[in-house]
C-alpha cells in the first residue's frame, strides 16, 4: 500500500499508476550525485548574480516604467550592467524589443558584419530558424547574404565535436572576419559544446592565427548551466533570449547581446537608429520581471537541468537512446530522446502538453511551422508564449524520431511530467516497465 503523500497525490490527482510512480522515483534516486553537482553550479552562479545586484545598488526605482524616447532610463541601463556582470562581459544590451533569440543573433551578426565580410560557422549548419536570416534558405531582402556577407559552415566530426583543423583551414580560405559557434544542439544529435572543454581549445587555436577575427557564440539554452560562460573562454560576443535561461521564467519577452565593449558599441547602432543607438528606447511596463528573472535564473536553470537528467535516466532505463546521458556534464538545458516510431514521438509530445499548467487540454499536431524545414510537433503549455525555460518538448517529424525536451521551472513539475508521459506510453503499449 502506498502511503507517501506525494505518491497518493500523483496517483489520485493525475491518475499516474503506482508502477510508473515507483519506476520514476527509483530512477531519480540514482541521480543524487548529479543533483548535488547541479546545485553547486547554481550556488556559484547565484553568488555572482547577487554580487551584481549589490554592486549596482538595485532599488525599487529601477523597476519603474518609462515612456517616449527613454532618455536616461536608469532601469534599462542598470539592467545592461547587471547582465554584463552575470555573463562576464564588458558591456551588454538587454532589451524587451528583441523579440526572440533569433532576433538577437541576427542583430549581433548584422552589427559585426559589413558588405564583403565572411562568416564561418564552426559548429555545422545553424539552427533552422536562423537560416532565413542568414540567407541559407528563402529569398529575404535583408538577409546577411543579400547584404553581401558570405556564410560558410564546417561540419562537426564523426563524434559530434568541432573539427578545429578544418575550421582553421576554412577561415584561411574564406579570409573570415567572424567565427560563429552554436552552443546548443538545436535539432542535431550531438552534445552541446562545453565552455572549457570544447570552446576554449577552438578559440585559442583561432586567435593564435587570426587575432582580429570576432568570435560570436549563440548562447541560447546555455546560460548558467556552468560556472563559466563562453566569454571566459575567449569569445568576443554572445547572445540569447530572455524567455530561456536568463529570464528565469519571469521575463515576458526580450533578448540580450553581451561581450567586449568595442563590439557592443558597433551592434548598438542597429538597436534603434545610427547615432542614437542605446540612448533611446523606453519600456512602458515595469522592468521588475527582467530583474527578478535574472535573480531567479541560476536556480531556475538548475531546476531545468535536474529535469533533463531525470528524463534521460527514465528513458535510459527503458533501453532507449538519450543525449546527453543522465550523468553527463551539461552545457544546455535540452534533452534529446529517441523513439523507434512516429507514434511514440507524437504520444510523448502530447503527454508533455497535457502535463502543462496552461492549455493542458490542447492536442499538438505536426504542422509546417515557419522557419523549419520539416513538419514539427510542439508541446508548449507555458505562462509565457514560446518560453523554453518552462517545460516544453518539440520534434521534427522525420527519422530518426527524436524529441527535444527543454525547461522546467521546478523539478516537481518535471518529475510529474515524465511520470505522465511514461504512463501514457505504457497505456498505449508503446513501452513496458
Amino acid at each position: 500500500m502506498i502511503n507517501d503523500a506525494a505518491a497518493l497525490a500523483a496517483i489520485n490527482e493525475l491518475k499516474i499508476s503506482k508502477a510508473v510512480y515507483g519506476f520514476v522515483r527509483s530512477a531519480e534516486d540514482e541521480l543524487a550525485s548529479v543533483y548535488t553537482s547541479i546545485d553547486a553550479v547554481a550556488e556559484a552562479n547565484f553568488a555572482r548574480v547577487l554580487g551584481g545586484f549589490k554592486e549596482e545598488n538595485v532599488g525599487l526605482r529601477h523597476f519603474a516604467p518609462t515612456t517616449g524616447y527613454g532618455y536616461d532610463d536608469s532601469g534599462r541601463d542598470t539592467l545592461d550592467r547587471l547582465f554584463a556582470h552575470a555573463l562576464f562581459a564588458e558591456d551588454a544590451l538587454v532589451r524587451p524589443q528583441l523579440t526572440s533569440g533569433t532576433h538577437a543573433l541576427y542583430m549581433a551578426l548584422n552589427g559585426l558584419c559589413s558588405a564583403g565580410y565572411s562568416v564561418v560557422a564552426a559548429s555545422g549548419k545553424p539552427y533552422d530558424t536562423l537560416e532565413g536570416a542568414i540567407g541559407l534558405s528563402g529569398d529575404y531582402p535583408h538577409s546577411l547574404v543579400k547584404q553581401g556577407v558570405s556564410f560558410d559552415f564546417v561540419e562537426l566530426d564523426r563524434n559530434g565535436k568541432i573539427n578545429i583543423d578544418n575550421v582553421l583551414k576554412t577561415i584561411e580560405e574564406k579570409k573570415a572576419d567572424v567565427l560563429y559557434v552554436q552552443r546548443s544542439r538545436g535539432y542535431a544529435w550531438r552534445d552541446s559544446l562545453l565552455v572549457n572543454e570544447d570552446m576554449k581549445p577552438l578559440f585559442d587555436a583561432v586567435k593564435a592565427k587570426h587575432k582580429n577575427i570576432a568570435i560570436f557564440v549563440d548562447n541560447c539554452y546555455g546560460e548558467f548551466t556552468d560556472i563559466v560562460e563562453p566569454l571566459c573562454a575567449g569569445a568576443d560576443v554572445i547572445a540569447g533570449s530572455l524567455i530561456k535561461n536568463p529570464g528565469g521564467g519571469l521575463a515576458p519577452t526580450g533578448g540580450y547581446i553581451a561581450g567586449k565593449a568595442k563590439y557592443i558599441q558597433k551592434i548598438e547602432q542597429l538597436l534603434t537608429v545610427p547615432g542614437m543607438g542605446r540612448e533611446v528606447g523606453s519600456y512602458a511596463a515595469s522592468y521588475r520581471p527582467f530583474y527578478q528573472g535574472l535573480y531567479m535564473a541560476p536556480h531556475t536553470t538548475a531546476q531545468a537541468l535536474k529535469g533533463a537528467a531525470l528524463f534521460a535516466r527514465v528513458f535510459e532505463r527503458l533501453g532507449m537512446q538519450t543525449m546527453p546521458a543522465s550523468d553527463a556534464k551539461r552545457s544546455d538545458i535540452v534533452q534529446a530522446v529517441r523513439f523507434n516510431e512516429e507514434e511514440g514521438l507524437i504520444s510523448f509530445c502530447r503527454s508533455i502538453q497535457s502535463a502543462s499548467p496552461v492549455d493542458s487540454a490542447a492536442v499538438p499536431e505536426p504542422w509546417d511551422m515557419p522557419g523549419y524545414t520539416s513538419k514539427v510537433i510542439m508541446a508548449a503549455g507555458a505562462f509565457v508564449q514560446g518560453s523554453s525555460i518552462e517545460l516544453s518538448a518539440d520534434a521534427p517529424i522525420r527519422k530518426p524520431y527524436t524529441a527535444y525536451v527543454q525547461g522546467g521551472l521546478t523539478i516537481e513539475h518535471c518529475r510529474l511530467a515524465v511520470m505522465l508521459a511514461l504512463n501514457d506510453l505504457v497505456n498505449a503499449g508503446i513501452v513496458r516497465i
